[in-house]
């Protein structure tokens, strides 16, 4: 089995990049693998609506990246705690059998000492009765890919902040996450391997895995001409806001926000990635009519600076009092 470096990169959208890249070529014979661990980011599913996943609010006060996969599932929260795997073969009729991928993960993960790490149901690793591991498949070109994630020592508080979003009232089309009951793998580990960097708990688990398959891991370095091509796939998806975000289903949003002078209520479609029927409501003391800027707003794409750029010939004291334009923004996003 071949593995592949990834030059330590920790930039999800290089890593999704280089991953998408294995799947769309083949560039040696047999299977590949790649690990990789991830700066803090929020992953969505392809099917998924990335506002309704996500604590918007959270995102942006802790610099947190959000990108949309290629596969399905629920979105998850990473950081570097979080060890990420990946294995790349031809497509042989074994999609959907996790069971193919994962049971070298967990063999290793028992070696390791959390003797009760298993697969439980479609597609989680679980140690007892709390969820370790989420993995996905997709196939392209003939190629699959099933990865997963590892919460060797996730900031278990930074994911139920980053994947819960606010008390508003989302309608959508799209895939819902299931939240589930999460550990980290570390302290279920044998006193001598919880020490680990997670750096150090991917290379441990690089070699349980080589053993168990009985051959040596070979490992390819990506050419110059690679690192061209994953810039082209990471540009293309992952630092596109229409791939990560436009790409959202139609839904429907209310959000409400009490402001010093007053409440504001605003209701919403978003169809096609464009904001429809908006109606703005609350107890604010108007000098001019709103339905100003529910015109001006409505047809605009639903991205924070296409709005900004809509209200920009607005005085919004004269609708609001004392709400600035970013603190507006913020609450239609």
């Amino acid at each position: 089995m071949h593995y592949i470096c990834n030059a330590d990169n920790h930039d999800v959208t290089v890593n999704l990049a280089l991953e998408t890249y294995l799947v769309r070529n083949r560039l040696v014979d047999g299977p590949l693998l790649l690990f990789y661990i991830n700066d803090p980011c929020v992953i969505v599913g392809r099917n998924q609506n990335t506002i309704e996943e996500i604590n918007r609010e959270y995102i942006d006060e802790h610099g947190v990246q959000v990108v949309r996969r290629l596969s399905g599932g629920g979105a998850v929260y990473q950081d570097g705690g979080n060890l990420c795997y990946c294995f790349i073969k031809d497509d042989d009729g074994s999609f959907r059998d996790f069971a193919s991928f994962t049971g070298p993960v967990v063999q290793a993960l028992q070696y390791l000492g959390a003797e009760e790490a298993a697969l439980r149901g479609r597609n989680d690793l679980v140690i007892g009765e709390q969820k370790i591991s989420g993995n996905a498949m997709y196939v392209a070109g003939g190629r699959m890919t099933a990865h997963g994630t590892l919460l060797y020592d996730v900031n278990l508080g930074n994911v139920a902040a980053a994947l819960t979003p606010p008390k508003e009232k989302i309608e959508s089309k799209g895939i819902k996450s299931v939240r589930a009951r999460v550990t980290n793998i570390r302290p279920h580990l044998a006193p001598e391997y919880q020490t680990l960097s997670t750096g150090e708990f991917r290379d441990e688990i690089l070699r349980q895995l080589a053993v168990q398959s009985g051959e040596e891991m070979v490992e390819y370095r990506l050419t110059e001409e690679d690192w061209q091509a994953i810039e082209k796939i990471r540009q293309e998806y992952f630092l596109n806001w229409d791939w990560n975000f436009g790409r959202s289903p139609d839904f429907s949003l209310e959000k409400r926000c009490k402001f010093p002078a007053g409440l504001i209520d605003v209701r919403m479609n978003v169809e096609k990635k464009h904001i429809q029927d908006i109606r703005i409501y609350g107890d604010f003391f108007a000098q001019d009519d709103v339905a100003d800027l529910e015109r001006a707003l409505t047809g605009v794409p639903y991205r924070p600076e296409d709005i900004t750029a809509a209200l920009e010939p607005f005085d919004l004291s004269r609708y609001f009092g004392a709400v600035e334009r970013d603190e507006f923004v913020r609450l239609l996003i």
